[in-house]
């Protein structure tokens, strides 16, 4: 294909925002679609933790995520860190054996890949974080290079500097219908609104939406449901300054006056018909047994999103040869992998030409 003119994007989380930036810049009109407001979804809702260290199944993947850090750092010089890039490193522990055996061996793993990584004491640890409660003699993997990003900030960031490149915004709306013309090949994007655009391609980046997206042109992306918890907590001032997964629980600062909480074991409890006031209430609790002071701490909101990911847990990015025009940007881990996913598939659809790195987790894998 010759290169796209004008491109919808549809979904404008931190995936959707970082391919339309790097399209936008580099002369293409851009049309971001989203039927909330950027950056306000799963990219709003997430742990939104910058990592390799838990992608480690697959040496492919680990080094997608390596690539996706440095992306981050590339960024942050480029359009400036503001309030949303917050390096400084990630901390992990564990309270019994075999969690804790796994840690080390992860650790181990990981240095020997050249990932930075260094075991300490609980004890050393309270010198960095002096509100942990970490027993003295638990080892504890730092990993120097991990950082956390407020998504909704970046994604902002990213949409005005695309806007002021020429960008449109159609937020608040929906997409209803993709028309392709006589030899399959994308042609126009139908919206709730009623009104028609033009476009030449599209990138499915709609997130957990992104199977309904894809099967406007029939085609089908299979998509796990795996729904995740995530309470924010409002206290005078943040008692720790690192992201972290401490056991039983996830923490990470999200501001001056604000926390973030997670934990796949209340994640569990979603399908058992717990509400969302009472998983918050359950993930404040695990929480001040790692971090006391969060007792008087006021949990502001809660909210159970499903998150994006494919059926093999991998990502899908890339054209779909059947349907010329059509690029799919769908992942977990999206908050770590959205700038290098954004640089490497604007310049496919920019030149057509495929990125290597992208080889194992190209969209085609599920076509039947």
């Amino acid at each position: 294909m010759k290169r796209p003119e004008r491109v919808a994007v549809i979904g404008v989380g931190i995936l959707g925002s970082c391919v339309g930036w790097n399209l936008a810049r580099h002369g293409v009109e851009v049309v971001f679609i989203d039927e909330g407001q950027p950056g306000e979804g799963v990219t709003n809702w997430s742990f939104s933790w910058v990592n390799a260290s838990n992608k480690t199944v697959r040496r492919s993947y680990f080094d997608l995520n390596v690539a996706g850090m440095a992306a981050y750092r590339e960024l942050a010089d480029v359009i400036g860190p503001d309030l949303w890039w917050h390096p400084g490193g990630h901390l992990r522990w564990a309270d019994e054996p075999a969690a804790e055996a796994k840690l080390l061996e992860t650790a181990e793993l990981l240095a020997g890949w050249d990932y930075r990584v260094e075991v300490r004491t609980g004890a050393e640890v309270r010198h960095l974080e002096p509100a942990l409660a970490v027993p003295d003699e638990v080892p504890v993997a730092f990993y120097p290079d991990e950082a956390w990003v407020q998504g909704r900030h970046v994604v902002g960031r990213l949409v005005d500097l695309a806007v002021a490149a020429g960008a449109e915004r159609r937020f608040g709306t929906a997409v209803r219908g993709i028309g392709t013309r006589s030899d399959g090949a994308v042609r126009t994007v139908v919206l709730s609104d009623g009104s028609q655009l033009e476009v030449d391609a599209i990138v499915n980046a709609a997130g957990p939406n992104a199977s309904h997206v894809a099967g406007l042109v029939a085609r089908q992306l299979p998509m796990r449901w795996e729904p995740g918890a995530v309470t924010r907590v409002e206290c005078a001032q943040v008692p720790v300054h690192h992201p972290m997964h401490a056991p039983h629980i996830e923490i990470r600062p999200d501001g001056d006056t604000s926390m973030v909480l997670h934990s796949r074991e209340i994640d569990a409890l979603i399908d058992t018909g717990k509400d969302s006031a009472e998983l918050g209430r359950l993930l404040h609790e695990v929480a001040q047994q790692v971090v006391p002071e969060l007792g008087n701490a006021r949990i502001t909101r809660t909210r159970v999103s499903n998150r994006p990911i494919p059926a093999d847990g991998f990502p899908s990015v890339g054209a779909v040869p059947s349907v010329p025009g059509y690029y799919e940007a769908v992942t977990h881990s999206g908050i770590t992998l959205g700038p290098v996913i954004g640089r490497l598939l604007a310049a496919e659809i920019l030149s057509g030409k495929r990125d290597e790195m992208l080889a194992d987790f190209r969209p085609e894998r599920f076509l039947t």
